[in-house]
């Protein structure tokens, strides 16, 4: 453990906390000597075993509470508190005679270069001097409000754990439900197209992406992507709104725009649909031209087969239902020659907090003019490399 110029051995040697090292099994891997010190035990009685060998506990929920505690830290890789925990210590110059001892235990992990916690840190707080009954020293008034906080906290980590549990299961079910709503593109007569999706990470800000790849009656395709506000499964219940609708629009009315405001019109009467983004492309084969409409989401980006890259913002409007009044939006058209790329995705990709989002459409220009002859699935697989794990992603790759 020791760096250039700072030995750590020394530093946890003359450490005045109370500190233990354990693996990711809770196993002891070294003691301090001020932890040694505290419980009575010397460093061969205590590495090498079971944390819980080595300390049983007489109360069960004490256990319980520690153990969990333990759990949390090395499944969510963050440092977490204990509630207050009673060692009955043997008195140094009176044989068979034990003390109430009571601590308060910090749990926090050291992680390896790959993010994997390798050890555990646990550090003891001596607080029997606010647990013991009667002491002189001590105010009463003082101490039944430092046992009702040591309460508090550890009725609030129950609720913590419980609220994790209750997300991680939400998460669950929104995926699996946006899986379900967000199938392959169907396949098209004349190019090539590949879709990615890919959740957030540790987050709840899962599921209001969307993207639809539809073959239409006179031989051209839709492609479209969408944001929905929010997350979880609200979000996924929207958002599988939002896609069937446009799927559905864009069949019926004469291109993008109309497709756009039929949704607009619909967004408005869905319970937390408003402020959705959306972008609508018509790919014509034949005549080689793609028109597109936008509602207020970043703009397709298409690259010619030399590697020039152009985003087509040429017809962009506010949201969805973020105008205080109906109006018809815009739509432009654009040509392209055999070899491009077409590119549709979500903010995801390009925007990064406290970051102005040109300083994210260049890195995505600047990736496809680097990147642009591969493939549609490698160049999907290289793109989503740009985005960040804090938000999910959808990315569309069409080769023209």
């Amino acid at each position: 453990m020791a760096g250039p110029g700072i030995d750590y051995r020394a530093i946890f040697e003359a450490s005045p906390s109370a500190t233990l090292v354990l693996d990711p099994a809770f196993v002891i891997l070294d003691a301090n000597p001020a932890y040694q010190q505290l419980v009575g035990r010397t460093r061969e009685d205590l590495v090498g075993r079971y944390v819980f060998d080595a300390f049983p506990q007489d109360d069960a929920s004490e256990l319980a509470d520690l153990q969990a505690s333990l759990r949390r830290v090395v499944e969510n890789r963050a440092q977490d508190v204990a509630g207050f925990v009673r060692h009955d210590i043997e008195e140094p110059d009176r044989q068979g005679v034990f003390a109430e001892r009571y601590w308060s235990p910090v749990n926090a992990p050291v992680l390896d270069s790959g993010g994997r916690v390798s050890l555990v840190v646990h550090r003891l707080e001596e607080i029997t001097d606010l647990v013991r009954a009667g002491a002189p020293d001590v105010d009463h008034r003082h101490r039944r409000m430092q046992l009702e906080l040591y309460a508090r906290s550890r009725e609030l980590q129950q609720v913590n754990e419980r609220l994790r549990e209750a997300n991680a299961r939400e998460r669950a079910v929104a995926l699996a439900l946006q899986e379900a709503m967000l199938p392959a593109p169907q396949p098209l007569a004349h190019h090539e197209a590949t879709v990615r999706y890919r959740p957030a990470v540790n987050t709840l800000n899962v599921c209001g992406d969307w993207y639809d790849v539809t073959r239409l009656p006179g031989g051209e395709y839709a492609v479209a992507v969408g944001d929905v506000v929010g997350h979880g499964l609200a979000a996924a219940g929207v958002m599988g709104q939002l896609r069937s609708a446009l799927s559905a629009a864009i069949r019926v009315v004469d291109g993008p725009a109309a497709a756009l405001d039929a949704l607009d019109l619909y967004a408005r009467s869905v319970e937390g649909a408003l402020s959705t983004t959306a972008v609508q492309t018509v790919v014509d084969p034949d005549r080689r031209r793609i028109t597109y409409s936008s509602a207020g989401h970043p703009p397709p980006a298409l690259t010619d087969p030399g590697g020039e890259v152009r985003f087509l913002d040429g017809a962009t409007d506010p949201p969805l239902g973020a105008a205080p009044d109906h109006s018809p939006r815009p739509q432009a058209t654009t040509a392209y020659r055999d070899g491009s790329t077409l590119v549709l995705y979500t903010d995801g990709l390009v925007e990064r907090r406290g970051e102005d989002i040109d300083r994210g459409l260049r890195r995505l220009a600047d990736r496809l003019a680097k990147y642009h002859v591969l493939d549609p699935e490698e160049l999907a697989d290289r793109l989503l490399g740009l985005g960040l794990a804090a938000d999910d992603t959808a990315v569309v790759v069409v080769r023209l």
